[in-house]
């Protein structure tokens, strides 16, 4: 039998109370983990840059299945459109992935800065 390291477990009620809060973000709105994580591990968790996203990347998976199971359950979803749009998803995250070492940090937060804040304009207008 496999034994993990008990570091990985340890029981944090500040990181519970983070992932409550951004999963009932994400399952409100079908957003959340990157735009509030990122954020939210940076500043509060004082996680580095490039580790706070590679993070939430992770995170998200956690995040997107149990609302989708959720979504999926009462027929809430585009079966077609999910599958095509998976496709290019799977290739645009491995792409981003490898690019995510060669940036700086200050890159990182300045063009996450900006899509967050084209993303919060056009949602409003």
């Amino acid at each position: 039998m496999i034994k993990l390291k008990n570091k990985y477990f340890n029981f944090n009620i500040k990181n519970s109370i983070i992932g409550l809060f951004t999963g009932f973000v994400n399952g409100i709105f079908g957003s959340g983990g990157g735009t509030l994580l990122v954020p939210i591990l940076n500043n509060i968790v004082k996680i580095e840059e490039h580790k706070s996203h590679a993070t939430a990347l992770a995170i998200i998976v956690f995040l997107t299945s149990a609302s989708s199971v959720i979504y999926i359950s009462k027929g809430t979803y585009d079966i077609s459109l999910t599958l095509k749009v998976a496709i290019g998803s799977i290739v645009g995250g491995i792409l981003g992935a490898k690019l995510l070492s060669k940036v700086t940090g200050k890159f990182l937060r300045i063009t996450f800065g900006a899509i967050m804040i084209i993303a919060a304009i056009r949602m409003v207008f």
